[in-house]
């Protein structure tokens, strides 16, 4: 699949795009994102999943004083906290404890969190956090005016966030301001970014509405959505025509790593660099064929629904009825074909740390 790197032509690179429309982005590293700014502070990190047990860690590696707030002192996360040496108390209590209050609880679970056992114990001028905007930017979450409201978003994993920091670096992380009490929200979230590792990558400047409503759109129409509808497509597509499953599974599914670990390094161009001329060929004529304008329509009305916040209200009701429609396609989508194959393919590539979620 490797192109001969001989060829001038191929690593020509592109005309630059027209940038005079676009936004200037400010990026902080540690020279301007310092620890010092919330160095005597006590922050309670709410939940211990993946993001939290990084932050948690990582903040207290970083000297800060720790606490952990959690529903239950007896849940797998509660305990793994407390195996790895934090005090593990309730929510209420961590809050009153704490100046800086990260809320890293799931999207549909925090207004109720929030409600109950944060925002009673809220002073003025404490800072209250969040990795992904999505209640504070649609008003499911209200905090009161006396507090600093921030956002500090690693764009990795959370095991991707500490192991990084372990090595020395960091995961980038996009920070943001919803309420600026003090006077100080910036430099304290900023502060708060550099603890966890952020500034040795990259602190980038935005806001709650441009990161919570780019990032649900990437979601839903490229990450997730897209993605898994268009791999399922190609493979129904080649079964339907005759070809064995496990063929449609590696040319639809299990290739996908190979070329997103391509652009990963280096960006599209990278990636057709890298594939055969056969390959780059088709990815330039056949590719706006299959993900053409009515594609590009669909997007647009997904993207005017995450604005309008018609996206957030059916997800809030989804989770209030008990997520009966998430329940039933998870039930469907793991009876698929596709799903029976890859399970039995990965059984055969040992060196594939293969998962396996319907034991």
């Amino acid at each position: 699949m490797n192109k001969a790197t001989n060829d001038p032509a191929s690593s020509a690179p592109a005309a630059p795009a027209a940038a005079s429309s676009r936004r200037a982005i400010k990026i902080h590293y540690e020279k301007t994102a310092r620890i010092d700014t919330i160095r005597t502070s006590t922050v309670a990190v709410i939940g211990f999943g993946s993001q939290g047990h990084a932050h948690a860690l990582n903040l207290r590696d970083s000297g800060i004083t720790v606490l952990v707030g959690n529903h239950s002192k007896t849940s797998a996360n509660a305990k793994l906290a407390a195996k790895h040496g934090f005090q593990v108390i309730p929510i209420a209590e961590a809050v009153k404890k704490a100046d800086i209050v990260m809320c890293l609880v799931p999207d549909e679970f925090l207004p109720q969190v929030y409600a109950q056992d944060i925002g009673p114990n809220l002073r003025p001028g404490m800072m209250l956090m969040v990795a992904h905007g999505f209640n504070i930017h649609f008003g499911f979450v209200k905090p009161p005016n006396d507090v600093d409201v921030t956002m500090i978003a690693p764009k990795g994993p959370g095991h991707t966030v500490r192991s990084e920091f372990e090595k020395g670096g960091g995961v980038p992380c996009l920070v943001a301001v919803a309420q600026n009490a003090t006077g100080k929200a910036l430099a304290r979230a900023l502060g708060y970014g550099a603890a966890i590792g952020g500034a040795r990558a990259g602190i980038i400047e935005t806001t709650f509405k441009d990161e919570t409503e780019t990032d649900l759109f990437g979601e839903q129409t490229v990450l997730c959505g897209g993605l898994t509808s268009l791999i399922k497509a190609g493979f129904d597509t080649l079964v339907e025509a005759g070809y064995p499953p496990e063929m449609a599974y590696f040319e639809c599914l299990h290739e996908v790593k190979l070329i997103v670990d391509l652009m990963y390094q280096g960006g599209l161009g990278y990636m057709r660099y890298s594939i055969s001329n056969t390959a780059e060929y088709g990815d330039y004529t056949v590719g706006p064929k299959v993900i053409g304008p009515p594609v590009r329509k669909a997007m647009l009305a997904a993207l005017k629904d995450i604005q309008s916040g018609k996206f957030a209200e059916e997800f809030r009701q989804e989770c209030a009825r008990g997520k009966p429609f998430m329940e039933q396609k998870r039930k469907e989508e793991a009876q698929l074909l596709i799903e029976e194959v890859g399970k039995k393919l990965r059984k055969l590539m040992k060196w594939i740390d293969a998962k396996d979620i319907h034991k």
